[in-house]
């Protein structure tokens, strides 16, 4: 048995700068990343987490805290700021120790994010995960 770390992309946007709405969007795009996947916390080495400069009313890392990332190093910072860029942006970067081939990585992008990057947005909407 071959361990790979992979990196899992994700991003997704909220609707203002609050801690609520910052909370919210993460934890949603966290758990269609978790189902997308079937990530095990034990299996995660580190999460690093950008916002756009836009939101800062909270750290998205307290999300996964919050799903049960206790052991798993996360840290925060914000997104580049370039003109046109998508506002009030989350972005995440899992690092992963799978089995699984790149190619076999669900990479999640969520509601304004969608357009980021529309081939993962499309093969992330055919599954239809549902949350809980």
């Amino acid at each position: 048995m071959t361990i790979w770390c992979r990196g899992i992309r994700g991003a997704t946007t909220c609707d203002e700068n609050s801690r609520q709405a910052i909370l919210t969007a993460t934890r949603e795009m966290l758990q269609l990343m978790i189902a997308a996947n079937d990530l095990r916390p034990e299996d995660l080495a580190s999460a690093i987490f950008t916002t756009t400069p836009d939101l800062n009313a909270e750290f998205p890392a307290v999300a996964a805290r919050e799903l049960g990332w206790v052991d798993t190093a996360l840290m925060c910072g914000h997104e580049m700021s370039v003109p046109g860029s998508l506002p009030r942006c989350i972005r995440v970067l899992v690092h992963w120790n799978t089995e699984r081939q790149a190619s076999e990585v669900i990479h999640i992008y969520t509601r304004g994010a969608s357009n980021l990057r529309p081939e993962h947005a499309a093969r992330m909407s055919a599954l239809q995960t549902p949350l809980e």
